[in-house]
């Protein structure tokens, strides 16, 4: 570059130097070459010389490559096949070791079909496992290990489906079998209660214990069929006892469960176990309309329910966090809400006894199977007590009706005893005890009906019906004693008392049934000591215990007796009523018959014949009787006298009805009930008797000159009640010219009428006045 880049000549004067460079180097080869050249003729003459003999070798040379050649086409041959084999042999060789590699692999893949087709998931699986992880990466780059590779996730999926497909049959034999489980279940809960109390003990420590046991042994003899043949065909016979869980084949939970949780996706299927058993729960919570109608319905509802929790507590224990406690505790919870809810609703339509007894005993037996599998039951064993209250309720009314049947076939006459062993039959029944009617020969009489017996009888079998519902309730004898108590203390205060209240009130009840239903419940009301003595006896609780309650029968039967001799009191007035309303009085007569009216001797004979009969009433009901009807007696015959219709009384009137009301004295006087002190009965009398003596005598000065005087000669004559009587008697004077043999024999008589009955009249204003 620097001859191109310096001076214009530059580049000349560099060709001449070189020129001159390669003068130089020409002398030096040629000085080199004259050197070597007699060298270079010598070694020309020496090869001359030799390039005959070299002819000569060539065609030996020749010669013998020939020879050769046809020598050792044969030896060729054979190393070509030795060649050919070798090359056989060690593909042969490669082969062999390539088939070692792929046999297992097939090998593994022929068990995994054979697996598939028995139907061997979980071990399909494994050898799935195996393939993927150990066997297919040695021999991966062959097609039909791909083949394998993209087949396998797609056996995975129908191992899954079908495992799935025998859970859902699993679940659904399950739903339409647990009635059958439960029933299994509940009557080895009822075998388990017929042991002894320190056994049942010892049985419910162990009793999870045997249900695991039983568990382990299902685990190890399970097949594929969902449900044993004991579903269809039963051996009722067969000595071998199976538990509720030996029923069940659960092997496809097992099975079902190990795959997913092999495949990863356990979470998946717990879920879904889970939500599939709610939806179950729900349909086996939900009641047919006419379960109360039967005992069959209330047990097929209660063995579902046993069954579908059975089943629950043993995935529990047999499975690894498939169900949980928490879970089984949050499923039982809403299914007891649901249970009690569903008790309360159809229990109320249940009015037979013996059925919500049945429901009762159904109810324990399930409470306790429940139980037993470690379930919480106080709140069944609650609404027992509220359904006890129910069954009192239809005990109640069934006891109702056969009360008010006892009532009505009753004759409400004395007991006849014609022998002695009559006579034992009926205190074989009802606790009677009299000395003195013991002293008396056969045949006699009890004193009370037939129906006294036989209500106590009943009382009895009632305490025995309610005694049944008490049982196994898990409750002391103190309490079972108080509830006793109380039951048959509504039997008596609400029960009884209402049939005996509404047979008193009934029309056909006379004063004889009236009497005859004093002395009944005179007699059961002492009969309730011994109903006290009987509630003790079963309960063998000592009546004097502080918190024992007592029967409430004394006020019960106290108060029908009053209700019966208030109905006596009430009949005898309406009785009286009727003979009154047949008074037929002449009030306008001239002079009296000279004898009492028929209607009132009629009256008094049936007084006479019905105070007979309440000899056998305690005393102070007879007279209470006897005198609230001479009562009643005065003052219909004073209103008689004062009716507004009475428009007119003649002094002949006034005399016939002196005469009845003498007779009515006359009775009173007579002592038609022992027990009135003195005249006591006579003055029910005494309004009538002073006023009928004012107008006999006609001391009309006196009452006037005595009037408001505690000594007054007609202190009880009100002067309203007189001037009404004397205006009538004055206008009967009037119209039928009574008094006129008065004015001619005695003009004074009728003004001193007229002067009586102003002075009466200024009196009653005075009165009224004052007032």
């Amino acid at each position: 570059r620097s001859v191109y880049d310096d001076q214009p000549n530059a580049h000349q004067k560099f060709m001449e130097k070189l020129d001159a460079c390669i003068r130089n180097h020409d002398r030096e080869i040629e000085k080199m070459c004259n050197f070597h050249h007699q060298g270079f003729v010598d070694a020309i003459t020496e090869l001359l010389k030799v390039r005959a003999d070299a002819e000569k070798l060539k065609v030996q040379v020749t010669d013998t490559n020939r020879r050769l050649q046809d020598a050792g086409k044969e030896v060729i041959a054979q190393t070509e096949e030795i060649i050919r084999c070798r090359v056989q042999q060690r593909n042969i060789t490669t082969v062999v070791e390539k088939l070692q590699l792929c046999l297992p692999v097939l090998e593994m893949y022929s068990k995994l079909k054979e697996q598939m087709s028995v139907k061997r998931y979980y071990s399909a699986l494994k050898t799935m496992e195996q393939l993927e992880n150990l066997y297919l990466p040695r021999v991966s780059q062959y097609r039909f290990c791909q083949i394998m590779i993209e087949n396998l996730p797609k056996l995975r999926e129908e191992i899954k489906e079908i495992s799935m497909s025998d859970l859902k049959d699993f679940l659904e034999s399950i739903r339409k079998h647990s009635d059958r489980i439960g029933e299994t279940a509940m009557k080895q809960a009822q075998q388990q209660k017929t042991f002894g109390t320190a056994l049942q003990k010892q049985n419910n420590v162990n009793y999870g214990r045997n249900m695991h046991l039983g568990r382990n042994r299902i685990l190890e003899s399970k097949n594929e069929i969902t449900l044993k043949r004991t579903f269809e065909d039963e051996d009722e016979h067969e000595e071998e006892v199976l538990t509720a869980q030996d029923l069940v084949d659960f092997s496809p939970v097992y099975r079902c469960l190990h795959i997913y949780s092999v495949l990863g996706d356990g979470e998946i299927f717990e879920n879904y176990y889970r939500k599939q058993r709610r939806k179950q729960a729900r349909l086996v919570l939900q009641p047919q309309s006419s379960m109360h109608e039967t005992v069959e319905g209330y047990r097929r509802y209660f063995s579902q329910i046993v069954g579908f929790f059975v089943v629950e507590d043993h995935i529990l224990h047999v499975t690894q966090g498939l169900v949980t406690r928490t879970y089984t505790d949050e499923l039982w919870n809403m299914a007891l809400s649901k249970i009690i809810a569903v008790l309360r609703t159809h229990s109320s339509y249940c009015s037979d006894p013996d059925l919500v007894l049945e429901l009762k005993n159904l109810i324990v037996v399930f409470a306790d199977t429940l139980q037993g599998y470690g379930f919480p039951v106080n709140r069944l064993f609650d609404l027992l007590f509220e359904i006890r209250d129910q069954y009192n309720e239809t005990l109640l009314k069934k006891w109702s009706g056969l009360f008010r049947d006892i009532f009505e076939a009753d004759n409400y006459s004395p007991i006849p005893v014609a022998n002695e062993e009559e006579y034992r039959i009926v205190i074989s029944k009802f606790p009677f005890q009299d000395p003195e009617l013991d002293k008396q020969s056969f045949p006699k009489k009890l004193p009370m009906s037939q129906s006294v017996p036989q209500i106590y009888m009943q009382v009895k079998e009632f305490i025995y019906a309610s005694l049944k519902f008490s049982e196994s309730l898990h409750r002391s004898s103190t309490e079972i004693d108080d509830m006793l108590r109380k039951s048959t203390n509504l039997l008596l205060t609400r029960t009884l008392s209402s049939c005996l209240q509404n047979l008193i009130k009934k029309p056909h009840i006379g004063l004889t049934e009236l009497v005859q239903i004093i002395i009944n419940t005179t007699h059961l009301e002492q009969a309730c000591k011994y109903l006290e003595d009987f509630i003790s006896n079963i309960t063998n609780i000592s009546q004097l215990t502080v918190h024992t309650a007592r029967l409430y029968g004394l006020s019960t039967f106290k108060d029908a007796r009053h209700a019966a001799e208030g109905e006596i009191y009430t009949k005898l007035n309406q009785k009286i009523d009727e003979f009154i309303q047949i008074a037929d009085y002449d009030w306008t007569m001239s002079e009296s018959d000279g004898r009492a009216s028929g209607y009132l001797m009629d009256l008094i004979n049936f007084l006479r014949s019905t105070f007979q009969v309440f000899t056998h009433l305690p005393g102070k009901v007879a007279q209470t009787a006897c005198m609230s009807a001479c009562q009643h007696l005065s003052m219909s015959l004073m209103q008689m006298l004062l009716d507004s219709e009475l428009k007119q009384i003649s002094m002949g009137a006034i005399q016939q009805f002196n005469l009845d009301v003498i007779q009515c004295e006359l009775f009173a006087s007579s002592e038609p009930v022992p027990g009135f002190q003195g005249d006591t009965l006579q003055l029910a009398f005494i309004d009538l008797r002073q006023l009928l003596d004012l107008f006999m005598v006609w001391d009309w000065s006196t009452y006037l000159a005595d009037y408001g005087q505690a000594t007054s000669k007609y202190l009880r004559v009100n002067p309203s009640t007189a001037l009404t009587l004397l205006e009538k008697m004055k206008d009967s004077s009037k119209k039928n010219n009574i008094f006129a043999q008065f004015r001619k024999n005695d003009r004074d008589k009728q003004k001193l009428i007229e002067t009586v009955v102003k002075q009466l009249r200024s009196l009653v204003n005075g009165m009224s006045q004052h007032t």
